[in-house]
C-alpha cells in the first residue's frame, strides 16, 4: 500500500453506514391537546381544607396541567386551583377542580419542590373559554 493512495472502505461498509445514518428515534405525542410551556404563579388547596399554597404551572393544555408543588401530595388527590396571568393590564384567573394523574419519582425534596400532572377535573361555568383564550394567547406569542 502506497502513502498517497486513501483507503476507500468495501461495499458492505458502505451499506451498513447508510443504514445506521438512518436509525433514530421517533417520539409521538399522544396528548389529545397541544401544550404550551408557561410560567405561570398557581395557587392551590386540598379538597376539604381552607390553607391555600402556592406553586408553579410550568406547561398548561384544555385537559390539563404540569405544575412544581412545595409538598408532597398522593396520585388521585383532588386540589382546588387558581391560575393567575395578566391580560393587558388586568389580572385574571383560571379556577377549578384537578385531579393529580401522576408524580414525578425523582422529586427534589430538598429544595421543596415536587413536580405533577394535574388532568382537569371540573371548572366553574365560563372558566374552560377563558382558558382556552389563554392558551391560544400564548400559542400566538411563540409564533411571533
Amino acid at each position: 500500500m502506497s502513502p498517497g493512495k486513501p483507503v476507500l472502505p468495501k461495499n458492505n461498509e458502505k451499506k451498513e453506514e447508510k443504514a445506521l445514518s438512518r436509525r433514530g428515534v421517533l417520539a409521538i405525542e399522544k396528548r389529545k391537546n397541544p401544550r404550551f410551556f408557561v410560567e405561570l404563579p398557581l395557587d392551590y388547596s386540598r379538597k376539604g381544607k381552607k390553607i391555600d399554597f402556592g406553586g408553579i404551572v410550568k406547561d398548561a393544555s384544555e385537559g390539563g396541567i404540569l405544575v412544581y408543588l412545595p409538598e408532597k401530595i398522593d396520585v388521585g388527590e383532588l386540589l382546588k386551583i387558581e391560575i393567575y396571568f395578566a391580560k393587558g393590564l388586568e389580572l385574571n384567573t383560571v379556577q377549578g377542580v384537578a385531579k393529580i394523574v401522576w408524580a414525578d419519582l425523582a422529586a427534589r425534596e430538598t429544595w421543596r419542590e415536587h413536580r405533577y400532572g394535574l388532568e382537569f377535573h371540573s371548572m366553574p361555568k365560563g372558566m374552560i373559554q377563558k382558558l382556552k383564550n389563554l392558551l391560544k394567547d400564548v400559542g400566538e406569542t411563540h409564533k411571533s
